[in-house]
């Protein structure tokens, strides 16, 4: 008889398991930074969650966009690493990618600052509201050049199979942001009250902190000092183009995402300041649940890159089918989780009777869009390692602007539905997503 899990699916989970666990908790963490300030904002007052809520949508966008292109280093480095390159190699691809990163990392800041302000002003919100979100954005957009020295050397070490530093260096920046913002915003251990603009800079102050420990990692860490890659100065060669090919469409199916949740979250503005604040505490859980399967995604990517680097392309298909499937094991528990006690988990976020049953509403709406959610991440991961990025781009613009746009913005104003229509927009796009990424793998892997 055979047996329901072979030895090989049984290796390779264990495998993906023991990579994505410390990237898992590495997520967590990060998504912390955002858990706090909506945590601390929403106990300040409604209007200071608002300014959190809108101030975040506005960030997130051109985040999504630079996250992308540091993305690309990742499975860059894994295939290298799969088909036998020399670390001294791969460190001179590293120097290159760390220096754009620093050049991105400044364009970053600029385009924050410019573009803050006259976003906000659209929304139409209170001049009060409007005035302390920007407040908010402006102090944290000095953390985008740090955030982008992060990623790239984030990356570096991931694409070779190590995740335990990266897990290190997320708690340390977490615990710097959480005093920092103890400090910062309530005016504590002797330090300004800033209220909701000290959690910008309190992000300032914990990505620099993380910045500075990835690079005391790969400098003294016995298996990352052998890039060298603070040891020498770098060579610029047609290869770093390789980040700009394969990190410009990651960029844009990250913005396509990342874009159409920032896009609904500012089309719900249009319902009033209560809506915008329970839209963000069911958005902020949500948020913190995908952290698990996106570092089940990054796990795969590596997973993916190494095998396909290596020239083993069962082994790739087999990884990615593997990510994929426990992705969705993930899905099935965070829907039942937040579907059965959505009322436990509004009530860590406010005691606002108004918020209150909103929140609820919307929570139920981010349980089942976890199953779509769980797929699409997983199955781009996988996507990820082949290096395959041009076409999971247009899979995911047409799945998020031709179906989920088109759907939120039907139910919610010409259906009348109102803010239910643009959660049934999030599903129909992730849906779409889920379905087109994992059936592309599946088409490129298939055996012939």
């Amino acid at each position: 008889m055979k047996p329901f899990v072979t030895a090989d699916q049984r290796a390779e989970t264990l495998a993906n398991l023991r990579l994505a666990g410390p990237l898992v908790l590495a997520q967590l963490s990060f998504m912390g930074f955002g858990v706090i300030d909506t945590l601390m904002a929403g106990h300040i007052s409604p209007m200071a969650l608002a300014a959190i809520a809108v101030g975040h949508n506005v960030w997130i966008i051109p985040f999504m966009g630079f996250l992308g292109i540091f993305t690309a280093i990742s499975p860059i480095v894994a295939q290298r690493v799969g088909a036998g390159q020399g670390r001294a190699q791969i460190g001179g691809f590293a120097r290159q990618a760390l220096v754009l990163a620093a050049v991105l990392g400044v364009v970053w800041v600029l385009v924050i600052r410019l573009i803050a302000r006259p976003v906000i002003e659209l929304l139409g919100l209170p001049a009060e509201t409007t005035d302390l979100s920007v407040q908010y954005i402006h102090a944290e957009s000095i953390s985008a050049f740090a955030f982008s020295l992060c990623f790239a050397q984030r990356n570096f070490i991931e694409g070779q199979g190590y995740s335990r530093p990266i897990l290190f260096t997320g708690l340390c920046g977490l615990a710097v942001k959480v005093a920092g913002n103890f400090a910062l915003v309530d005016g504590r251990f002797g330090a300004p009250l800033l209220g909701v603009v000290g959690c910008g800079w309190s992000t300032v102050v914990s990505t620099a902190v993380m910045a500075f420990i990835y690079a005391a990692q790969l400098e003294f860490l016995p298996r990352l000092r052998e890039l060298r890659l603070y040891r020498q100065w770098p060579r610029f060669t047609p290869e770093l183009l390789e980040v700009l090919r394969v990190g410009l469409p990651i960029s844009f199916i990250f913005m396509a995402e990342g874009s159409l949740f920032g896009v609904a979250a500012l089309m719900m503005a249009r319902f009033g300041e209560s809506q915008v604040a329970a839209h963000q505490i069911a958005i902020n859980v949500a948020s913190v649940v995908f952290m698990v399967p996106m570092g089940l995604g990054m796990a795969t990517t590596v997973r993916v890159g190494q095998a396909a680097g290596a020239g083993r392309a069962a082994a790739a298909r087999l990884a990615g089918q593997i990510g994929m499937g426990l992705g969705l094991c993930f899905a099935l528990l965070s829907a039942a989780t937040i579907g059965f006690v959505p009322e436990a988990i509004a009530r860590l976020y406010t005691s606002d009777p108004v918020i209150t049953p909103l929140a609820l509403v919307f929570l139920r709406f981010a349980a089942l869009f976890q199953l779509f959610d769980c797929l699409q991440v997983t199955a781009s991961g996988a996507l990820r390692g082949l290096k395959d990025t041009r076409g999971p781009m247009l899979v995911t613009l047409l799945a998020y602007w031709a179906v989920g746009f088109p759907m939120a913005w039907g139910l919610a104003y010409a259906a009348g539905i109102g803010p239910a229509g643009i959660w049934c927009g999030f599903i129909g796009g992730l849906a779409a997503a889920a379905f087109g990424l994992a059936g592309r793998f599946l088409y490129k892997t298939r055996q012939k």
